[in-house]
């Protein structure tokens, strides 16, 4: 028996981060989706198990609601589908909608009781309200000897977060689950068992949705031979968007250069997606560099940001205000040069520096 373990899709996401470009963003969400259904078939997998979040809210547009029903709808295998925090079970929500009907493949699991699936029984754990301090799969007692598989949304205990909806770090093995797929956190997670064996995880969304998660675009494809084997987990890409975090410290002279060379280099800059964060010091001949650098965040990529606020220029000062004309202009500049390279430094002058740099290079050329 396999099966596609999938959740987090958050169709209707606004993205109001990305600005004018967040509609990319939100597009790609239905592009990866297709994906998804696309691995399915590759895959030749029995099912497809959705763990929640499917969409953003309940108040999603209708017509992405359909969008989404269809694109369930074209798998050629059952689908089933549970909610999630972000799309819980309650008056009015995305579930009520008639248009789920359409799909005779399409299964909403909308209560706790066990639902026969090619080769397993599933054991759904539907979510009713957006918080809860309950663990989802308290329910779960294996009724039968087939392959017992779990879908929940929740989070799995830690104590570096608050828990909402808490999981059991051991919670296959307490409800005596075969394997326990989850939804909620958006980057892929494996959870071993007492015996090593993994039996629960997070697939991660689809498709990201922010700077720094990891290992997030993906589903996985998850094959067990019967009651009992160990599962064989394997992810597979879905993601449209590249989401890449650059965080880097400035220690000497040519870092700055190379990691703009690095970023001109990259592949695919139009679904590629940059936040890049510097810190350290700012030699006087790594101003230019630093200029390169910013021009190639911000105009070459989908989307591009940049944060250099904690990056101080040292006291040598940038060769373009030598060659400013003497008086006000230049004073002007060695004055925010000092407030900026000063302990400790001022961030305005650094910004207000930094402009004038650009302005001055925007008249000489």
């Amino acid at each position: 028996m396999k099966f596609l373990h999938t959740a987090d899709w958050q169709v209707g996401m606004r993205a109001t981060m990305l600005g004018e470009k967040g509609e990319r963003a939100r597009m790609a969400r239905l592009e990866s989706a297709r994906r998804v259904i696309e691995l399915a078939r590759g895959e030749a997998v029995d099912f497809i198990v959705v763990a929640g979040d499917t969409f953003e809210h309940n108040g999603v547009d209708r017509i992405k609601v359909r969008e989404v029903a269809k694109i369930l709808g074209g798998a050629d295998r059952p689908v089933y589908v549970t909610s999630g925090n972000h799309d819980p079970i309650m008056p009015g929500s995305v579930w009520e909608e008639p248009m789920w009907r359409e799909w005779p493949n399409i299964h909403l699991l909308m209560n706790e009781a066990p639902v026969e699936a090619p080769g397993a029984t599933l054991y759904p754990c539907p979510v009713s309200a957006r918080d809860s301090s309950d663990d989802p799969t308290g329910w779960i007692h294996p009724i039968n000897g087939s392959i017992a598989i779990g879908i929940a949304h929740g989070s799995v205990e830690s104590p570096a977060y608050q828990q909402a909806a808490p999981v059991a770090r051991q919670a296959a093995e307490i409800r005596g689950l075969d394997y326990l797929a989850l939804g909620h956190f958006h980057s892929k997670a494996l959870y071993p068992g007492s015996d090593g064996v993994v039996r629960m995880a997070y697939c991660g969304t689809h498709e990201q949705t922010a700077f720094g998660e990891q290992a997030s675009g993906n589903a996985l494809i998850v094959e067990i031979a019967r009651r009992g084997a160990p599962p064989r987990i394997q992810a597979a890409r879905t993601g449209i968007l590249e989401w890449l975090a650059y965080r880097r410290k400035i220690e000497e002279p040519g870092q700055i250069a190379a990691l703009a060379t690095e970023l001109d280099e990259l592949s695919d800059p139009e679904r590629t997606l940059v936040d890049c964060v510097l810190e350290g010091t700012l030699v006087g001949g790594d101003h230019d560099a630093l200029a390169q650098l910013l021009e190639v965040v911000e105009k070459r990529f989908l989307f591009g940001r940049s944060d250099t606020s904690r990056l101080v220029p040292d006291q040598s000062g940038p060769e373009w205000i030598d060659r400013l004309p003497e008086g006000y202009l230049r004073n002007a500049a060695q004055d925010l040069l000092a407030a900026a390279s000063a302990n400790p430094p001022d961030p305005a002058a650094t910004a207000a520096l930094r402009e004038y740099s650009r302005l001055w290079r925007e008249v000489n050329q």
